[in-house]
């Protein structure tokens, strides 16, 4: 069964989607050929012009299942084909109530579920033009069988059916443009809550200052590395890095230029470190870099090339021009070994790089 709705409907989405659609309207237009065929038995429609019109209704509606199934249709700035179905919809309904005399009634309700159709589909215009069309084309039949054959559509019948279309088809374009607006509103509490949600988890990830993933979120992606590597047998090595004599900086110059410094370190060390590592504002000045698939010496060698970068950038502020080291204390991670452990020879490492002056790297023994 579901191999068969495959090759009816295809597997794309939203092709399967139109395709089902155009489907319910086939099915429908199906039933009212059924209906059709029921009057053209009891004698009140002629046989020969309900084989006819079953034979256009029937082939117009797969000709619009066949456009969308070959993907046609996408050719169109409608690619659901709905208003021209519909039109074609309406436009047989109309030949169908000349054909049906005293049983023409049974096609106002047809009509209205026509209609009904597109309310959930069409723009409010679009069903403001098609309730017009509908109105006129209705009006023009009734009308032309009244002069035709008017002892089996009398005027004064005619007449009343004329007002019941002209009032029960606007009144549908009205709640297409109220439906229309809902789903309108209920999109954009769609959008709005996506985009709010999006903010949330931007909070929840990343510093606000620097742009750079937080702490909290870092000690999780350092946990799945971790597990990576007790899978795969790699290395990876964790590298704290802290801004040489920040203090001073904030005295001399102020908070402002501090964090303007703290935001264009992150942002440059961005740039210089590999796609498949990881930065962190880790706490203060200070941040961690996480480097997946590498030993100590190749890591070292990253470092310095980052912190000689970092040295040569001047920080611009108001009249301020700041540059700054980075120390940095490295440690290569040993199989087997607990996480929180490597990250405590990284900080001794740091420890003994500041010791050490500024501008120095100290690998973890």
């Amino acid at each position: 069964m579901n191999r068969l709705l495959d090759a009816l409907l295809t597997t794309d989405p939203v092709q399967r989607v139109r395709l089902s659609q155009a489907g319910l309207a086939l099915v429908l237009m199906a039933a009212g050929v059924a209906a059709m065929h029921y009057f053209a038995v009891a004698g009140v429609a002629p046989a020969g012009p309900v084989l006819l019109w079953s034979a256009l209704t029937l082939g117009g509606m797969l000709v619009f299942f066949g456009l969308i199934r070959s993907g046609l249709s996408r050719r169109w700035a409608e690619p659901s084909l709905t208003v021209p179905q519909m039109l074609f919809a309406l436009t047989s309904g109309a030949v169908a109530y000349t054909l049906l005399g005293p049983g023409r009634g049974a096609v106002f309700p047809v009509v209205m579920v026509v209609l009904m159709f597109g309310m959930f589909v069409v723009s409010p215009r679009q069903m403001r033009w098609l309730s017009v069309y509908a109105v006129l084309l209705f009006g023009s039949a009734m009308a032309m069988m009244t002069v035709l054959q008017p002892r089996q559509y009398p005027l004064v019948i005619e007449v009343g059916h004329f007002l019941l279309v002209a009032t029960m088809l606007p009144a549908v374009s009205l709640l297409a443009g109220r439906l229309s607006r809902i789903r309108h509103r209920a999109r954009q509490q769609r959008a709005e809550l996506a985009q709010a949600l999006a903010r949330l988890r931007e909070t929840a990830t990343r510093d606000e200052l620097t742009g750079l993933i937080n702490k909290r979120h870092m000690v999780g992606l350092m946990a799945q590395e971790h597990q990576r590597c007790i899978r795969s047998g790699q290395s990876f090595c964790l590298a704290l890095l802290d801004i040489d004599r920040f203090k001073p900086v904030n005295e001399a110059h102020g908070y402002a230029v501090g964090d303007a410094v703290l935001a264009a370190i992150a942002q440059e060390a961005q740039r210089q470190v590999r796609v498949s590592d990881v930065l962190a504002r880790w706490g203060g000045e200070e941040f961690l870099l996480m480097m997946s698939d590498t030993h100590a010496t190749l890591a070292r060698g990253g470092l310095e090339r980052l912190q000689q970068r970092l040295a040569a950038l001047r920080i611009l502020h108001g009249t301020a021009a700041v540059g700054v080291t980075l120390s940095a204390g490295l440690a290569e991670h040993i199989a087997g070994e607990p996480l929180e452990r490597t990250l405590e020879r990284a900080v001794a490492a740091l420890a003994e790089a500041k010791a050490l002056g500024t501008g120095r790297v100290v690998i973890a023994s």
